[in-house]
């Protein structure tokens, strides 16, 4: 088990993508943090490095995988853990993040974030996969709750109550994905406010916020919309619960221009200072 402890940051941030490197180039502090897509940087050099270093002098910075397949039953990728270790190593990030499920098998990848039985024996193989994970890194992990579309029959526990458990037998963090709350819980008819009340808010270090989109009988998490009011709602309930964190606006397709992510990170900022008013009122 891991027994580092992983400091908390609070702050508001974004995710730095393409369109919007210029302005984290040239103009003064955006935001507090940024959150980056490991994979994208996990080359020998290039732009896409020069623009992380050049960052990272001013921002703090963390790293967010989708590919690290913790749920992954063939086991992890070590080529893949070294690669993200040396990253690391150069960027020295808040911490490193990637998702509770699994991408592929016997060197397949789906590049989607494939949903995982909440058993005891997806349990005990999640938890190994962490320990190796954070054995490699040398540093803790962090996972984030995955958007969810389909159930298994086999299910024990349900995935708040799995996170818990990872959390417990590892020393692994949680990034707490609010979308991801409410889209699943829509999906699969579980009140949000009763996964809130299983989340052990100690282990949380980092809040993702994002939209979704309304598909065929299920809220897809498409991550190309704009915070809608029930996922505020709900972030203002988390906000009272875990208290200062790193909180950040996702956004990965029809990505607007930066002054429109700037804009939702001041409705984060003020979103959560409303939830302490009220918490303490």
């Amino acid at each position: 088990m891991s027994s580092e402890i992983l400091p908390r940051f609070d702050g508001f941030g974004v995710g730095l993508r393409p369109q919007h490197y210029p302005a984290f180039l040239e103009q003064g502090a955006l935001v507090d943090f940024v959150e980056v897509i490991s994979e994208n940087f996990m080359v020998r050099g290039g732009r896409p490095l020069y623009v992380l270093d050049a960052v990272r002098e001013r921002y703090p910075v963390a790293l967010h995988g989708v590919s690290m397949s913790i749920g992954s039953a063939d086991g992890l990728k070590m080529d893949y853990l070294r690669r993200l270790k040396s990253l690391a190593d150069r960027t020295r990030p808040l911490w490193v993040s990637d998702h509770l499920c699994w991408t592929g098998v016997e060197g397949f990848n789906s590049h989607d974030l494939l949903p995982l039985p909440y058993t005891e024996e997806t349990l005990e193989l999640v938890s190994a996969n962490i320990r190796t994970a954070q054995d490699v890194l040398e540093r803790p992990l962090v996972l984030e709750n995955p958007s969810s579309y389909l159930t298994f029959a086999d299910d024990e526990m349900t995935e708040w109550d799995f996170l818990g458990e990872l959390t417990r037998r590892t020393g692994c963090f949680l990034l707490l994905d609010v979308n991801n709350i409410y889209v699943s819980g829509s999906n699969h008819g579980f009140d949000p406010s009763d996964y809130v009340d299983g989340v052990p808010f100690d282990r949380v270090r980092q809040i993702h916020l994002a939209g979704h989109s309304q598909g065929k009988g299920l809220l897809i998490d498409t991550h190309d919309q704009a915070v809608p009011d029930p996922v505020w709602d709900l972030y203002e309930t988390v906000a009272a619960r875990v208290g200062p964190v790193a909180a950040m606006i996702e956004r990965d397709d029809d990505i607007p221009p930066l002054e429109e992510l700037l804009a939702e990170v001041q409705i984060a900022r003020a979103r959560h200072q409303a939830s302490h008013r009220a918490h303490a009122a």
